[in-house]
Parts: C-alpha cells; structure tokens; sequence
C-alpha cells in the first residue's frame, strides 16, 4: 500500500502490534512532519497483506521441525516463500528484486558447495595432524636418549679429564722431587772433593815433617861421612823434588776423580733416573696429547649434536611419513605374492622405480596409438614422424630379443666395415629393412616406449642409454669384453671341457692376496681389483654350488633368462665396473685440486700421476673422450672439470696399472 505523497507506507516504523522486522527502519519520513505526525501515526492499522504475509510466515515456521541438522536450511524456506510472494505483488520492482534474490540464492549455493569441499578436508588435516603429532612424539622420545647418553658420555669425558690432570700434577711432584734430590746429591760429592784436597795437603804437610825427622837424625849419625851424607841429602833432594813434581801432576789431573766404584753407581742411578724422567715425559706428551685429542673429539660432538639438532628440527618440519608399501600388493597383478618377490631387497628409491614399471607396463598394455615427436632436427631420426604411430605391444621378451638381434647385426657389419656405425641411424636401418619403411615406426615408437619404461632391465636401460647419448657405446663393448676374458680364464682351468669346476680349482689360494682363499681364475682375469671385490664374485660363484657332487657350473654363472636378466654373478661383475671407474675418475679430480677448468696437458699429467702405468694410446682415448675432439685440437682447448668428468663418465674409462696409494 502506498501513501498519499506517492511512498511506501511508514506505518511499520510507529505502527502498534507485532512487527516482523523489529530494527526496520522507514524507506522515507519527513523531518519538518516527523514530530507531528507520530501520534496520528500509531492509530494507523497495519496493512492487510502485512498481516497475511505475518500470518503464514507464523504458521509455517510452527510446522517445522526445529531439531533436525539442517533446521536452519528448513527456518530459510518460508522467508524464501514470503520474498517470491512479496516480489510477485511489486510488479514495478520485480526485476530488481529478483535479482537481489538470484544472487543471493547464488552466493548461498557457492558457500554450500565451499562447505561441501571443505569438509573431507577437514577430516584429512585431522588425521594428518593426528599422525604428525605421533611423529613428534616419536622424534622427541629419540632425542631425549640421545641427550641423555651424550651428557653421560660427557660426564664421563669430564671424569677422564679430571683423571689425567691428578695424573699429571703427580708427575710434576715427582719431577720436582727428583730435581731436588739430584740437587742434593751433587753437593755431596762437591763437598767430598774439597774435603779430598784438604786431605792431600795435610798428607803433603805431614810428608814433609817425616822428611825432617829424617834429615835430623842423619845429622846425628856421627859415623857417617859428611860427603857421603851430602851427596845422600842431594840425590834425597832430587827425589823429592821428582816426587813433589809428580805428586803436583797427580793432584792436578787427579784431584776432581772419584773412585770407579762410586762412579759406576753414580752413573748408574744417573741412568736409572734420566730414563725415569724420559718415561715420564713421553708419558707426559702422550696425556698431553690425548687431552687435546679428547677436546677436540669434545669440540666435534658437541658440533654433531649442533648439527643434529638443526637436521631434527628440519626433519620436524618437513618430514614425510613413511609409505606403506604393502598397499601396493592390492594394486599389482599377481597380488602379495608377486609384490613380495619384486620388492625383497629394495631400498625405497628402487620400489618406486618397480612401482612406475608397474603402472608405465599398464599403461603401455592400453594405449593402441603413440603420437609423433615431429620431424625436427632436435628429434632423433628413428623418432621423427607426425602424426599417430601404432602400438604393437610387444612384450618384455620381444623387446629384448629384438635388441639382442640388433647388436648381433651392428656388430657384424662393423667387423665387416672395419669402422664403428651410429646406432641410433643403425637402429632405423635395422627396422627398415626387417618390418619395412611403413611398419618401422611402428616398431621403433614401441621398443622406445618399452625401453624407456623397464630401466630395471639391463639390456633395455643400456641400449636406450646409448641411444640417447647418456652413455657411450665403449661402456657396453668393455663390459662384454670383461665378461668374455672371465669366460677364457675360467674355460682354461676346465682342462675336461665339461663346463664346470670343482671347489677347489674354482678356489685357489692367491699368492698376492692376503685372503684366506681367492679365485685364481680371476684374479688373472682382473689383476687389479681388491681382495673383497674377488670375494664378492667368489661367493657370487658359490651360488651355483652343486653340493652333492661340489662342482660349480661356471657356464651357467653367464645365463640369461629369456628376458634379458643375468645371474647375481654377472649383476656384481658389471656393478664393481661402475664403482671402480667411479672411484677412478674421484681419485682424477682429487688430483686436479680446486680448479674450475682443465686443458688437456694438466689432464694429462693427472691421469699419469694417478695411474703410472697407463700408455699414451689409452691416454689419448681418454683425452678424446673429455674434449670430443681429435688429438690435434686438445693442446689449445680448455674444458669444465665437472663436464671433462661427465664425458669420461660416459666412456670406457678404466685403470690400467696398479694404484700407488696400494703399491706403497
């Protein structure tokens, strides 16, 4: 209802009754007429639509059901009711309320579907945040025992330290007492010498009293003859003076010697005590030392246990719970049984290769077109193709055959050549000329998927390393090349050609080794390689023990199954070449020091400093493979030491004379 000046009618804001909106306020009231009309207000009555719309807003919120979950979605629907009759008796304002209400009803909607999503999420942080906390709690449990046996051991460091310090204050009494006793021996003896020298004048004086006595009573001798008693006194005179002389000489040379046999026990104890002092200072040193040892090894835990902390509460923050990995068994074909045998030994790194294996097969199995890389320069040309390839599905097997069939062609045409053919050109030719120019693609999209796929194989991973260029083709002739010089070795000790060794030729005691046994089939075979590497073959070779006749099938150490997987023997062969080139080319950037580039005469003089032995043809191979350039364009090149390595990497690069850390 409208007023009479053309607005909507402010009876609500003085109106007497009930009001469905108890802080409305009036669309528009005149200030000049508002204190007026306020009394003539109040006996206006309320508009009857009003007190319908009242009504049933009233009755329909008695009938609802105001404890259920969604009573407040249930409370909206009358008022939602009450709006559409409201806008559907406002023509006028219609459009605008409908819109008001649309967007309301879409705001509303969007906020639903917000909670809607929201709400698995909230269970999900409530359970992450559950685990984390255990996991907190865990990690908390752990370093409480290890502060703890850190503070004992340092309490006992202490104890040790407050041991050798009484230690060494006791040796320092006794160093001082010695001194001070050595100090009174001395003046002893200086004191026995001045109480000799006293003793020898008294005798000289007492010597010379006698001697007048003597001359006293010759003068009294009446019988003797006066020139005879002169010529005695001046022979007599000259005796004495002979004897003074010579007792004069005796007292200067004399007159600072002891008797030998307080000598020798002089010197003696003197010994005695220089080595006591001796012992004692290198005892001395030793406690020295070990203090210093001991603080330092005190300085670098106490470092560790820094480091350690900081490795926690970086490992709090961002640790990630450990994968359940036997959920895997439920996804896999084959089930747990199947899982268990692909996992048995495996850290987690190799169990999400095995897993992606897995998925990438299945993959595989369902896609029936492959879709081409292109026909660029960049794209490999056994690659280059627009458009969808079709997948022919092949199988593990397949594939490997099919490769195994390629290095049997190359090979052959390199040795008929007498030159070395790019594989990746080669690999096309191949499958040109056995499945024809319209099926090649075909197949090289299918083995390439394959290959890219099972890494885990290694047949696969090594061909399609070296054709894509990861790996150099050296790498796979050298490591065939090693395998057939342990095939010779061990086929000469079989004088009986029967295939197999008995324990005892297979085992022989090496005179260059310090092992209680080695092979001697190969330790002629690899002349370099450490104790504990041929013992790892030797015991790789022990698997193929026949107990009950002790003979070992050598042959069979070299098999393979039909999809390209070799014995443990020739898996811990190709595994030892890696780590030994590895381990070589650590050894060639020790030797390089902190330099950031190399020319090719320092690299050089680094090969031949780590492996003397080595002769200028395998040096020159090598320089060839860190600059990819030919002998004479190296002198005045200058290489990345870390791409230099990365090159060499990729070779065949392999010592070829003994280390001379192992030869000193």
């Amino acid at each position: 209802q409208l007023s009479d000046r053309g607005c909507w009618s402010t009876w609500p804001a003085f109106a007497s009754g009930q009001s469905v909106l108890q802080n409305h306020k009036p669309c528009y009231i005149s200030k000049e007429r508002k204190p007026s009309n306020k009394q003539a207000l109040l006996t206006i009555p309320k508009p009857r639509y009003l007190e319908q719309l009242e009504s049933y807003l009233r009755k329909e919120l008695q009938a609802l059901d105001l404890t259920t979950k969604n009573s407040q979605e249930l409370k909206l629907q009358p008022y939602r009711e009450i709006f559409e009759f409201f806008i559907d008796n406002f023509k006028t304002y219609k459009p605008l309320l409908s819109a008001i209400k649309n967007e309301y009803e879409v705001t509303l909607a969007h906020q639903k579907e917000r909670i809607r999503a929201l709400e698995p999420l909230e269970a999900t942080v409530t359970t992450v945040s559950e685990e984390y906390t255990q996991q907190i709690l865990a990690l908390q449990e752990n370093e409480r025992d290890e502060i703890s046996m850190l503070k004992q051991e340092k309490q006992h460091l202490l104890k040790f330290i407050e041991n050798m310090k009484e230690e060494k204050s006791s040796l320092e009494i006794q160093v001082e007492r010695l001194k001070k006793s050595l100090a009174e021996e001395y003046l002893r003896y200086l004191n026995e010498h001045h109480a000799r020298k006293l003793l020898l004048a008294d005798m000289n004086e007492m010597h010379n009293e006698q001697l007048g006595l003597t001359l006293h009573q010759v003068q009294d001798v009446k019988s003797e003859d006066v020139v005879k008693l002169t010529l005695a006194l001046k022979i007599a005179r000259q005796d004495l003076t002979k004897a003074q002389v010579e007792l004069n000489r005796m007292i200067a040379d004399y007159g600072d010697v002891v008797p030998r046999r307080d000598f020798e026990s002089l010197e003696k104890k003197y010994s005695v005590l220089l080595q006591e002092m001796k012992n004692q200072h290198k005892d001395f040193d030793q406690l020295h030392k070990e203090y210093d040892m001991l603080l330092e090894i005190h300085r670098e835990t106490a470092e560790e246990r820094d480091k350690a902390f900081l490795e926690l509460q970086e490992v709090r923050r961002s640790c990630t719970p450990r994968p359940n990995w036997a959920k895997c068994s439920e996804v896999i074909p084959g089930g747990a049984d199947r899982w268990s045998s692909l996992a048995e030994g495996k850290t987690s790194d190799q169990l999400v290769d095995v897993l992606l294996e897995e998925i990438g097969t299945g993959v595989l199995k369902e896609r029936d077109v492959f879709f081409g890389y292109g026909k660029g320069d960049d794209i490999p040309v056994y690659l280059r193709y627009e458009g969808e390839v079709k997948n022919k599905k092949l199988s593990k097997r397949d594939v490997v055959a099919i490769l195994k069939d390629v290095w049997r062609e190359k090979i052959a045409l390199e040795q008929q050549m007498g030159k070395r053919s790019s594989l990746p050109e080669f690999f096309l030719c191949y499958l040109q000329k056995k499945y024809g120019d319209a099926a090649a693609m075909e197949w090289s999209y299918t083995i390439y998927e394959n290959m890219r796929i099972y890494q885990s194989n290694h047949v696969m991973s090594s061909f399609y390393n070296i054709l894509t260029g990861k790996v150099g083709e050296e790498q796979y002739h050298g490591q065939n090349q090693l395998i057939s010089n342990l095939q010779k070795e061990l086929a000469a000790c079989d004088s009986s050609s029967t295939g197999s060794l008995t324990s005892e030729q297979f085992r022989q005691e090496a005179k260059c080794c310090p092992l209680s046994s080695a092979c001697m089939a190969l330790r002629e075979a690899f002349p370099l390689k450490r104790n504990d590497s041929i013992q790892d073959l030797v015991d790789a070779g022990r698997y193929k023990l026949d107990s009950a006749e002790d003979l070992i099938n050598y042959r069979a150490l070299f098999s393979e199954d039909e999809e390209g997987n070799a014995e443990p023997f020739v898996e811990i062969l190709r595994n030892q070449y890696v780590n030994e080139k590895q381990e070589y080319l650590r050894e060639l950037r020790s030797q390089l020091g902190d330099v950031i580039e190399v020319n090719a005469d320092d690299l050089k003089t680094a090969f031949c400093a780590i492996d003397p032995d080595i002769d200028d043809q395998t040096l020159d191979i090598y320089i060839g493979l860190a600059y990819q350039v030919g002998k004479e364009q190296t002198d005045q090149d200058v290489l990345p030491v870390e791409t230099a390595l990365e090159r060499l990497m990729a070779g065949d690069v392999r010592r070829v004379g003994p280390s001379p850390k192992e030869e000193s």
